[in-house]
């Protein structure tokens, strides 16, 4: 049988040296000599189309390295919080991968694709909480704001590290590569909230140099599963606080517990959304 062409694109995700590719962007995406960031960061905002009106600093020259750029603040105000009570806010600006019930332990990928809860948490015990509940995905594209915030108020109490792949996350490759984000590098963090147990996915991919967290800084890329204990850390953040932050983008990965909140009627797989935005709301 004749592959497709999208699968015909995706195969060379498999043979190339993934890690090192991402390690060398990454070294160049921390150079701060002048005309190596200077021309990354104004042919990338010219490709991507950036609008820099929103950027805290819209000076594309005043940024120390291409990261500083990739990872800009914006302008107070700029992605207002919805306040209604109880709300599920957007965790990232980007589109709906998918989102909806997760069907026992199973959450939707792409069609013909679904992976398991205890793959994505490289954990059968913390999966269980999940079982029955509800995610959403949100893909980041590269011009995208690229800090990730917190969709509903909690208190941090496990930070995950799984080593994994680094596929491209955009949706040729979600709908050819099974398991993908269960296969990725990615960080987990665990939150206590009032609707029960919440887990934040921070989804590594191709080019992604580096996933950062407001409570662990830059964390460090290992080959083994490293879980750290916040239990007793005052670690608590506010809904639309950020959280962490992708150094090149990839995706966010929200997961709820069952009958603790639904998710809005106008949201569903391809939907553009911004930080800040209801997605749902608490049951």
């Amino acid at each position: 049988m004749a592959l497709s062409r999208d699968r015909l694109l995706t195969l060379p995700q498999y043979l190339l040296p993934q890690h090192g590719l991402s390690r060398l962007v990454g070294s160049l995406a921390e150079s701060r000599t002048p005309w190596i960031k200077d021309t990354f960061i104004r042919k990338f905002a010219a490709r991507y189309q950036i609008d820099m009106s929103e950027a805290a600093q819209s000076d594309l020259g005043a940024y120390e390295n291409f990261n500083a750029f990739f990872t800009r603040a914006l302008k107070p105000g700029a992605r207002p919080l919805d306040s209604t009570p109880g709300a599920i806010l957007c965790p990232a600006d980007g589109a709906i991968s998918q989102l909806g019930p997760i069907a026992q332990d199973q959450i939707f990928q792409a069609k013909g694709h679904r992976y398991a809860l205890a793959d994505l948490l490289a954990s059968e015990t913390d999966a269980a909480a999940f079982v029955g509940g509800s995610f959403t995905t949100v893909y980041l594209s590269p011009r995208d704001y690229h800090r990730v915030h917190m969709p509903f108020a909690g208190k941090l109490t496990q930070s995950v590290y799984i080593p994994g792949d680094l596929f491209s996350v955009n949706t040729r490759t979600a709908e050819q590569v099974p398991n993908l984000f269960a296969r990725n590098e990615r960080l987990v963090a665990h939150f206590d909230t009032e609707a029960g147990p919440m887990v934040v996915v921070l989804v590594g991919a191709m080019i992604v140099a580096s996933i950062e967290t407001v409570w662990g800084g830059v964390e460090a890329i290992g080959r083994d599963i490293r879980r750290t204990d916040y239990s007793t850390r005052p670690v608590t953040l506010a809904a639309g606080d950020e959280l962490g932050r992708f150094r090149l983008g990839s995706t966010a990965i929200v997961l709820f517990g069952p009958d603790t909140m639904n998710w809005d009627a106008d949201y569903q797989a391809g939907t553009p959304t911004r930080m800040g935005r209801r997605m749902g709301k608490q049951a």
